[in-house]
Parts: C-alpha cells; structure tokens; sequence
C-alpha cells in the first residue's frame, strides 16, 4: 500500500515536470503583453500572427519550428538577431526560408535582448484574445430599437396624416364662411365706391409713374448687379470635393499618421505642378497594410469592411495578390476627379511658391490668421488637409485672392534664393519702398505684373 502512495506521488511529480518543461519549450516563460507591445514595434511591418504578409505568419511559430525542423529558440534568438550573419554560416534552414519569400532580405534586431525575444514568442504562443467589438454591440441594439419603433412610426405617421386632412377642411369651411359674411355686410355706399376705384396698372402707372420709374430704375440697378457678381463667380468652385473612385482620407494620413505631403505629392516643391502621386507610391505602404486596424477612430456610417475594402481596390488597381506577394502584371487604371486646377491662360509654378517663397508665406499667414496658424506651406492655398477627410477647394482661387496675397505677403531676403538673386536691387528696393520700415511685399518685386501669371 505504501508503495503503491510512493509510485503515485513520484507520477505526479513527473507530469508536473513534464507540463512545465513543454511550457518552457513553447514560449510561456515570457510576457505575451510586453511582447505584443515589441511585436507591433517591431515586427508588424512584415509580419501578422494568422496569415502571410511579406514574411510567414507567426501564430505559434516555436511549436512549428521545433516539430518541423527540430530547432529551438536559440536557432530563433540568432535569426532574429542577425539573420544575415546566419545564413551566411551555412544554415541550411536559414537559406531555405530566404530562398522561400522571394529573397526578401529581414531586417535585423541586435538591439532586441533574449528576454524581448522570449517575449515576442510569449505572445506568438498565446495571444491574447481581441476585446470584443462595441460597435456591433451598438448596432444590434440600434436595430433592435428601431424594429420596435417601427410600428410606432406608422401609427404616428397616420395619426399626423388625419390630423393634417382635418384641419386642411376645417379652414376651407371657415373661408367659405367669411366669404359670405363679406357679401352680406357690404352696403351700398361700398359697392359705389368700389366702383371709383383704380381697376388697370395702366391707370395706376400714370397716376404714380415718378415712383414707378424710380423703382425700375432701382430693379435695373439690382438686375446688373446681380448678373455682373453671378459672372464674376463662374469658375469659382470653394467646397468642391468631389468623390474619388478610391477612397483616401487626408486626416488619417496626414493627420493621425503624420505623413508629410512631400513624401506622396513629391513634384510639388521642385516641379511646376504638384502630381497626383502614382498607386506605386501607395503601395510602398500598403504592401504590408492589407486592413485597417485604427478602431480609434472611424468616420461616422464606415466601419473596417468599407476600408478594407479600399485598400483591396488599390490592390486590383496595382496588380498585386495579397496572398502569394506578388505583382501579377493585371493593372487597372484608377479615374481621379482633379479638384484644383486653374485655367489655360494662368501660370503657377509650385517650386517658386514652396521654395522662394516658403516661410514668407507661412508668416503672412500667421499674422493674418493668429487663431489659425498654419505649420507648412501647402495649407496656405489648400486649407488645413490634415483634418479633412476628403479634400475640398479651401480658398476661391480667384485673380482677386492671388493680388492680395502677393500685396500684404512680406518678401523673405534673408532666404538664399532671394538674397542672391536680388543682391542688387535690395537696397534699391528698401528706398523705394519704405512703408512699414521699409518691409518688401512680392508686388514691389513684379507680383502685380501681368506677364507674371499671363503669357
């Protein structure tokens, strides 16, 4: 009987070694939350836990590795680390994984220590289990809300309906009433009076017609006025903001993501017109972001389906195939809706504006708008981008518009390209304009000449 106790708790003993041993091997000695953290730091650019993006997908890699090819985490700890360095050794495996993914070189991590490691593999192991969605909450009791108001709404609507009907009769008897109340009292010193009365406008024009003139006159006046201010506006299109066959929102771009405006609208600080950037620019990001994970923030009526499903139609537009990471060679040609555009006969050159004339107009404005300040030079004409969802004209682009900014916008001679090319003529020009101690604004340097903008 002992013995059998004795056999028994050596059993348990064992098993307990044994658990704890193969959750050593798999990961659980390490910190899932502190590796989800490193993980999205730093791995998320290649890599997703269920489904293969550059690199494989890493939901339960050290299982696999251990049951596929017999390695542990220190084979993980030295390609991770240094990948480069072990495919250069000989590792056959490391050299088969490079030749899998298309060559695709990894980055390395010497920075990250074996703890971060354990870490990131914790997590891989077991992630933790994603917060359950509010919004669907939301809308099932939205829905189950407005499908019990609904018979509501339809009484209701009856109800207004017939009140409607009643009190549309009861005023057309109270009409009739007064009509005849109107015949009955109306006496004969009335009726002969009615008779003398002004019966045409012809008669009525010729007793009052110095009035009558002066009002045409006025009417006229009005008339012209309003046709000459409705042509002034043709061409000016202030709040346009079409819709794009792709959707793209400026404000989580520019504005949540913090991308500078260069970085996509290249031409726009060394070339005449700022491009609308290729679908090959869009990819360089969206090769890796495949969906939309910011739950923070979503524009009213979208939610993750809408802007998946916007980047899947960059994918078709590019020819790329999420699943095997590769360009297919199918392109689609992508119809954008330009929104500013200024007429044959005005030039504009955006690398005079964004290079010469940068911080003077970043200042101007400033000054003129100290509640509204601005931090590039691109919102000065186009609005505050970074807060728009989708982009509209900000300003009215009229020649108006462009005259009084080059008249109250301050010329920047300390700037390199103006100092050099207006070496000469600074002092001139400090004598000649000596208003506001004498500050040059653009029109004492030719902004106001016509050959400027017209040729």
């Amino acid at each position: 009987m002992i013995s059998w106790r004795k056999h028994y708790r050596q059993t348990l003993i064992a098993i307990g070694l044994l658990l704890s041993t193969s959750a050593s091997i798999y990961g659980q000695d390490g910190d899932p939350k502190n590796g989800e953290k490193l993980f999205k730091a730093n791995c998320t650019a290649c890599h997703a836990l269920d489904k293969q993006v550059i690199g494989p997908a890493l939901k339960g890699v050290v299982a696999r590795l251990e049951t596929e090819q017999g390695l542990g985490k220190d084979w993980l700890y030295k390609w991770i680390k240094n990948n480069k360095e072990l495919r250069a050794s000989g590792d056959k495996y490391a050299n088969e994984v490079f030749e899998k993914f298309n060559k695709t070189e990894m980055q390395v991590f010497p920075n990250l220590t074996d703890k971060d490691i354990d870490d990131i593999l914790a997590y891989t192991t077991n992630p933790p289990e994603p917060a359950p969605a509010k919004t669907d909450a939301a809308k099932d009791t939205a829905n189950a809300g407005s499908a019990n108001a609904a018979p509501q709404s339809s009484t209701t609507t009856n109800v207004v309906i017939i009140s409607l009907l009643a009190i549309a009769g009861l005023l057309v008897w109270i009409l009739l009433k007064l009509r005849q109340l109107v015949k009955l009292g109306q006496s004969e010193d009335l009726a002969g009076l009615n008779e003398t009365r002004v019966k045409s406008f012809r008669e009525i024009y010729e007793k009052y017609h110095y009035i009558g003139k002066g009002l045409i006159a006025i009417l006229a006046l009005l008339a012209a006025y309003g046709v000459w201010n409705w042509i002034m506006w043709i061409g000016v299109y202030k709040g346009y903001k079409p819709e794009q066959p792709i959707y793209f929102s400026h404000k989580i771009h520019a504005g949540e993501q913090k991308i500078d405006c260069q970085l996509c609208h290249s031409s726009a600080k060394y070339g005449k017109v700022s491009e609308i950037p290729s679908m090959n620019v869009c990819m360089n990001c969206h090769r890796t972001i495949s969906e939309y994970n910011a739950e923070h923030y979503m524009e009213p009526g979208k939610d993750k389906a809408f802007y998946d499903g916007e980047i899947k139609k960059i994918y078709a537009a590019t020819g790329w195939d999420p699943e095997k990471q590769q360009y297919t060679g199918k392109t689609q040609p992508v119809e954008w809706t330009r929104i500013h555009n200024m007429p044959d006969f005005v030039y504009f050159n955006h690398a005079q504006h964004v290079v010469a004339g940068e911080q003077a107009i970043i200042n101007s404005f400033n000054k003129k708008n100290p509640n509204n300040k601005i931090d590039v030079v691109c919102k000065a004409c186009h609005g505050k981008i970074d807060t728009m969802n989708v982009v509209q004209m900000a300003n009215d682009f009229t020649m108006g518009w462009c005259i009084e900014c080059h008249r109250t916008t301050e010329v920047d001679m300390n700037n390199g390209y103006n100092k050099e090319y207006f070496k000469n003529l600074h002092d001139k020009l400090k004598k000649q304009y000596p208003k506001d101690g004498g500050k040059i604004t653009v029109d004492a340097i030719g902004g106001l000449e016509c050959g400027k903008c017209h040729y």
